[in-house]
């Protein structure tokens, strides 16, 4: 009992917001029957829980809440940037002269952060996880409404920014490899407002960039 007691409170320690929106009683009656399920593969408790939100998918008594196990997921990935590599950040300078040189700038490969991820919800997660920070109020917004979160660590603070359209699938092919064309075409399809120069203005703005790559070629 006391090892899953304590099992629990660890999940409670990486899923703060997700236990607020269901009360304490609720979520340690769910993390149990998680902990029973998913015993821990590694005595570093602070890495524990990375196959919540999927349970949270699939737990029936939660569907009530049917945001919860994407917010779960904002909050994984917040505890995977707070112990993701550091990097220096790229600098704005450093992409212009990137994108000055004469190169193909289709061809541009931009570099993430090794603390970068993106979670796409069908529901306001980035709302909802601010206004649990203070930031807004519940009751003034609509859960429905499709958010897609950028969480990156940029010193020592892990961020929460909401993605504007099409920025989301521009991030994540950026982290499969795809060039600067590419990744804008596939943003671009998905959003006909997508603004690239907006987007890696956040991007940089945010430590989100650490380097801008060519065949034959790194700019850093």
């Amino acid at each position: 009992n006391n090892v899953v007691s304590s099992l629990i409170d660890a999940v409670a320690d990486t899923f703060p917001v997700t236990q607020e929106l269901v009360g304490e009683e609720f979520f340690r009656a769910m993390a149990s029957v998680f902990v029973r399920q998913h015993p821990p593969r590694s005595r570093v408790l602070a890495h524990y829980g990375g196959a919540f939100a999927d349970f949270v998918d699939g737990f029936e008594p939660a569907r009530a809440v049917p945001y919860l196990a994407d917010v779960a997921r904002l909050e994984r990935a917040r505890v995977l940037a707070h112990h993701a590599s550091d990097a220096d950040p790229l600098t704005a300078e450093t992409l212009g002269v990137a994108m000055s040189s004469g190169e193909d700038l289709g061809a541009l490969q931009l570099v993430c952060h090794p603390s970068t991820s993106v979670v796409l919800s069908g529901y306001a997660i980035v709302s909802v996880w601010a206004a649990h920070q203070g930031d807004g109020d519940l009751s003034d917004m609509d859960p429905a409404v499709p958010e897609s979160a950028l969480v990156v660590r940029l010193g020592l603070d892990v961020l929460v920014l909401r993605l504007p359209p099409g920025a989301a699938r521009f991030v994540i092919a950026l982290q499969t490899g795809a060039g600067l064309a590419d990744a804008s075409a596939l943003a671009a399809g998905e959003a006909a407002d997508f603004e690239l120069p907006k987007v890696l203005a956040l991007l940089l703005g945010h430590g989100a960039l650490i380097s801008v790559q060519l065949p034959g070629s790194h700019f850093q």
